[in-house]
């Protein structure tokens, strides 16, 4: 978010303040039963189709039942299948590795929202997202909101560093609906369900930007590697292996890394997954948030994702010398 904060409370105002417009969409008839003034949000159905949204929706499904493989659960629509709770359970249950305790199987609205209030507490209990950002609650859930899940279920995906790969800026477009005056109003929003973020834009728009990030991280992870007598010319791959990334971390932040904490010489996918996530611990260790990508992204030689490591780094020390 590189606006002006004025200019992104401007949008803001401007996105909340879009006039209403007499309603032109399709309506369940459930959903123009609406009481004077009642506000009801739906799926614009037409955004229903949008690929990226079923790709991750696909990917979520699969990771879901991944999770669940000895449950005897088998998920094929994430708005049916976790509406009540039962299947969020069972997935933080196997996630955080505690069982808690709720009712096994609910009938009633009321038993079923009682469960879900009791889960949805302890995901967000243990994911710590603030409250400001939380956007499902019992209630949306319940409805089967889709937005409100795809937003719980990438939460959830992120803080347990699931092993898949999210596609990038998902949006849905919602539809607010109100009636007024006794006629039923509609607007549109954007909602994002996957962000972008200033790496996303350099590479889609400014590529000649790019190389000039590239070269001001070159040139800080070399006055430091240099100490070591180490030399780093390709960001792509160089770091993959992880061991850099410990190395640097010792360096900036003035310690020593013992050689048996890590890899020096890694033989395989998983010594180099083990080095670079414990060069993320040791980045949390100084303070610094966790990082976005996986740790296999990494070591996959995602630039984007390597990137947003160092520039993480470079943002944090680069008066360090």
């Amino acid at each position: 978010n590189s606006k002006p904060l004025s200019e992104l409370q401007e949008e803001g105002m401007n996105a909340i303040n879009l006039p209403l417009s007499p309603t032109q969409y399709e309506l369940d008839p459930e959903d123009t039963m609406l009481e004077e003034n009642e506000v009801r949000t739906m799926v614009d159905p037409n955004s229903k189709n949008d690929q990226k949204l079923q790709e991750l929706q696909k990917v979520l499904i699969d990771w879901i039942n991944d999770v669940l493989v000895g449950e005897r659960i088998i998920v094929k629509d994430l708005a049916e299948d976790l509406y009540d709770g039962q299947v969020l359970q069972k997935l933080f249950e196997k996630l955080e590795g505690e069982k808690l305790n709720v009712a096994e199987v609910t009938q009633s609205e009321i038993a079923q929202k009682q469960k879900l209030q009791t889960v949805l507490e302890r995901i967000n209990d243990s994911i710590k997202v603030s409250a400001r950002s939380i956007k499902w609650n019992v209630d949306s859930v319940h409805a089967k909101s889709i937005v409100a899940i795809l937003h719980l279920l990438v939460a959830l995906s992120q803080h347990f560093r699931a092993p898949i790969r999210l596609p990038d800026h998902v949006s849905i477009q919602v539809v607010v609906v109100q009636k007024r005056e006794g006629i039923l109003q509609s607007r549109q929003i954007q909602e994002e369900i996957t962000e972008r973020d200033a790496f996303d834009t350099l590479f889609d728009h400014a590529p000649d930007k790019l190389n000039v990030v590239k070269k001001t991280l070159i040139t800080f992870v070399n006055k430091h590697l240099n100490k070591l007598n180490l030399e780093v010319a390709e960001l792509d791959t160089q770091f993959a292996d992880g061991v850099y990334l410990v190395l640097l971390m010792g360096l900036l932040e003035g310690y020593f890394v013992p050689l048996y904490n890590f890899f020096l010489t890694p033989e395989n996918f998983e010594q180099q997954v083990h080095n670079v996530s414990f060069s993320f611990e040791l980045m949390q260790d100084g303070g610094l948030e966790r990082p976005k990508p996986r740790p296999e992204d990494i070591v996959n030689c995602d630039l984007k994702s390597t990137l947003r490591v160092l520039y993480n780094l470079f943002t944090r020390y680069r008066n360090v010398e």
